[in-house]
């Protein structure tokens, strides 16, 4: 059964993951996901699509990104090569915790997890070369729902560990910020 992070509860919902690992000299042996272990830890999407991104650089941020209703996204992130630090923004209006940010290191080496719900906005620096980064989505992808804020919003306030400018896309450089946005999401207890 994989352990769950005390510091989860900083933003409910989201949780941060570490399978256990069965290492001998080959190597090591982890199971990433079981839906009844995984279950058991308040994670409950059925994921439907896996995705797969390499990031060359050091300080690729990609995000803040989600996908609206009808077609709006819980994800499973993991590292699979390099590291990530990992963010989800609580986006649902009326949360009390909107606008609020966790951060998480997942590495090839520490085979943490992050579980992002629905209603949260997610993104994430590169900390290696060659990060790759590995998610399950509960949704498929749909372009006419995606939306994204801006990776360094002021009122959100992300303490990304970034030592440069970071390596953007223009659609990451030019996302609105937090403030006026309407969302799409509804906290709901």
């Amino acid at each position: 059964m994989p352990s769950i992070d005390a510091n989860h509860a900083a933003i409910a919902r989201v949780v941060h993951i570490t399978p256990p690992r069965f290492s001998d000299h080959r190597g090591f042996f982890a199971e990433t996901y079981s839906q009844r272990g995984y279950a058991a830890l308040g994670v409950d999407a059925t994921f439907v699509q896996d995705n797969h991104s390499l990031s060359a650089a050091v300080g690729t941020v990609r995000g803040l990104h989600f996908q609206a209703p009808p077609h709006a996204q819980a994800k499973l992130v993991r590292c699979g090569r390099g590291a990530i630090f990992d963010v989800a923004v609580d986006i649902r209006s009326g949360s009390p915790t909107y606008g609020r940010w966790a951060g998480y290191t997942l590495s090839a080496e520490n085979g943490a997890q992050l579980y992002i719900p629905v209603g949260f906005a997610h993104g994430f620096a590169t900390l290696e070369p060659d990060s790759e980064i590995i998610y399950k989505c509960s949704d498929y992808y749909a372009p006419e729902t995606e939306g994204a804020l801006r990776w360094d919003d002021p009122d959100i306030g992300i303490a990304w560990p970034l030592t440069s400018a970071p390596v953007l896309s223009e659609k990451d450089a030019a996302a609105p910020l937090l403030a006026g946005f309407n969302s799409p999401f509804t906290f709901e207890g």
